[in-house]
């Protein structure tokens, strides 16, 4: 079945042309992924296909009766509501659903007649058709996991990332048919991108996404689109597979370019030679000479993304922490950090959001002071920090501008000097687009424009905070070979898992309270590690937990007084226990099948025996609540 087609879509901003003619179309099931360079529409695309913006030519297209969700890039949110307000206004289609009946309920219980009555089954029935009882218990996970837990704050005091967290949890609570995501991981720690990440593999929802998170886009979508040079590509793959497509087509293109090169020689000799008198034949081949022009000089003005900037040289001393530490008030940051950085290495920091990266790489280039500790810093060390709040320019200025206000001219590492135009056109800024006021350019180019900003300055010892956000994959690319090359110390914070396995040598993982471990080896490795220590401590609390629920099983319950039955909120819970029950239950049983079939491995034994043993206990838990209840319901 096909959810989405679109057909002929085109759409540009003045004499800038962002697509022409796009034709494609999503099936029932597709996890999609939209792969293009910076400025060339993807997110306007999405906001087309969304009825955000208006195409200039085209048909978008949906299947009758789907529901559709949408996640921008920079949601906006009604600042006015807090947190609690926007979900209770029924900002969602099963929202207004549960709204609905708890009116009903308390319309119900206010006046009991035929018309509240007919109501509250209407209302219970629209429940069922949208499978809407778990609505709360789901809310509160999304919400969690999403790290927003304080839902009476106002939405005008939540930062940028706070305010996409929020629309993302709404947006994946409304549980559409296909749902359109710009950027979704931006803003998310990594626990929160690998929950998403497994949430979106095992959904069924069709999904049409923008992401640069490359190990996200491997293991989320079965479907790639590429606009690459006006163009789209379909790739029915992962992102491995498109990338795998990807170098047999340019690959194929170079051979056909080589072509196209030997041949317009030829045939440019020929026009030279040629008399003014033309033949009908040598005039066929004059239009044939012009189309290999055309398709030789398509390839001409590809720039590449070069960095290859001058550094300072480095002395002996780099940089050295001695027992430092850092708190504001209860949140320890650093607790007593001691280290001492060598010459070209290459960090990787991660940790949740909140514990303190940040605050720790101001402290590094005394932005911030810490509380108590030494910092020797080697004279010869100069900082380049990349922060993604940095990214702040005059908008009515245009690009070249920006540059020529800090250098004309630009050294590089062999000891040439290039002009500040040269410059941008290595970091993919051809002549046209020089001359572009900064409003104009997508958020990519204003970030990848931020970074040249650093680099200009030529440092010997980097710190980029989030350097991915908004690059496009081809971007990213090219700044990992110069990162790799980079012969000064480096450090980086990011939650792209891809881009840090393929840089870093280390990890210094902020786990909260001060505590900083020092994880040599893969991101992958480390969460590996990190979820056998899980495992180990859930199967600790577990048998700590055994023996009291022993002594407290024979205990006669004391009996209570009688009540006047089930308030609203606990008939709301009463109504849902059912369901939930029954729905471990179903776990339960297929837990039991596996675990008697035979075919689990030693490490798969003990994970379905540990599950084995939660769902019994929450399976008893949530029974025992549920008779208590059934009992004052009868009252």
């Amino acid at each position: 079945m096909t959810y989405l087609t679109v057909e002929n879509l085109s759409k540009s901003f003045g004499t800038k042309i962002l697509f022409e003619k796009i034709t494609f179309g999503l099936t029932k099931g597709d996890k999609t992924a939209l792969v293009a360079p910076n400025g060339t529409g993807k997110s306007t695309l999405l906001k087309i296909i969304a009825g955000k913006e208006v195409q200039d030519t085209g048909e978008v297209m949906f299947q009758s009766d789907i529901k559709v969700g949408y996640l921008e890039q920079e949601p906006e949110l009604n600042p006015g509501l807090t947190i609690q307000e926007y979900i209770s206004q029924g900002h969602t289609g099963l929202s207004k659903i549960v709204l609905r009946y708890e009116k009903a309920v308390e319309a119900q219980a206010e006046n009991f007649n035929n018309e509240t009555q007919e109501e509250f089954m209407k209302a219970s029935a629209a429940m069922d058709a949208a499978g809407a009882w778990d609505y709360e218990q789901r809310l509160e996970q999304i919400l969690s996991r999403l790290d927003i837990h304080d839902l009476e704050r106002s939405i005008q005091t939540l930062s940028g990332g706070e305010r996409k967290r929020v629309a993302l949890a709404f947006v994946l609570l409304d549980d559409p048919d296909l749902l359109i995501l710009d950027e979704p991981t931006n803003h998310l720690d990594l626990d929160m991108i690998e929950w998403l990440e497994d949430y979106l593999a095992k959904s069924s929802v069709t999904l049409l996404m923008v992401t640069h998170d490359r190990y996200f886009l491997d293991r989320v979508c079965n479907h790639i689109l590429e606009m690459d040079a006006g163009k789209l590509y379909n790739h029915n793959g992962n992102y491995a597979y498109y990338l795998q497509k990807k170098a047999e087509r340019e690959e194929q293109e170079r051979v056909e370019m080589k072509k196209a090169g030997q041949l317009f020689k030829k045939e440019l000799e020929w026009m030279r030679r040629q008399p003014k008198a033309r033949t009908g034949k040598s005039k066929s081949r004059i239009d044939a000479f012009h189309k290999t022009k055309e398709k030789v000089s398509q390839n001409s003005d590809e720039s590449e993304l070069e960095l290859d900037v001058s550094m300072q040289r480095m002395g002996g001393q780099i940089l050295e922490m001695e027992n430092i530490s850092k708190s504001y008030d209860d949140l320890v940051i650093l607790d007593n950090f001691s280290y001492s950085f060598n010459r070209g290495e290459k960090i990787g920091i991660i940790g949740k959001n909140g514990v303190g990266k940040s605050t720790f790489l101001k402290i590094i280039t005394g932005e911030e002071e810490a509380d108590s500790g030494d910092i020797n810093t080697g004279q010869t060390i100069q900082f380049g920090h990349y922060r993604q709040q940095d990214v702040d320019f005059d908008e009515n200025k245009r690009v070249i501008d920006v540059i020529k206000e800090v250098a004309l001219v630009i050294q590089m590492s062999d000891g040439s000097e290039i002009s500040a135009s040269q410059f941008l056109e290595h970091f993919q800024f051809p002549g046209s687009l020089q001359y572009t006021p900064i409003g104009k350019l997508s958020g990519g180019e204003k970030r990848r424009l931020a970074l040249m900003m650093v680099l200009i300055q030529n440092p010997n010892f980097l710190i980029l905070d989030e350097p991915t956000n908004d690059l496009d994959l081809t971007t990213m690319q090219k700044i990992e070979d110069f990162l790799r090359g980079f012969g000064g110390c480096l450090i980086v914070v990011s939650h792209d898992r891809f881009f840090m396995d393929k840089l870093v040598d280390h990890y210094f993982v902020f786990e909260g309270g001060g505590e900083i471990r020092d994880h040599h080896g893969t991101y992958m490795e480390y969460r590996d590690i990190k979820d056998a220590e899980d495992a180990e401590q859930r199967r600790i609390e577990r048998e700590r937990k055994s023996p009291q629920k022993e002594v407290k099983k024979p205990k006669s319950k004391p009996k209570k007084k009688k009540s006047d039955g089930l308030s609203y909120k606990e008939r709301k819970e009463f109504n849902k226990l059912e369901k939930e029950i029954a729905k471990l239950e179903n776990q339960k049983t297929e837990l039991e099948k596996e675990l008697a079939s035979g075919n689990l491995d030693s490490e798969e034994l003990q994970e379905k025996s540990e599950r084995y043993g939660e769902i019994s206990d929450e399976i008893d838990e949530k029974s025992m609540i549920w008779l208590e209840m059934a009992e004052r319901d009868e009252e």
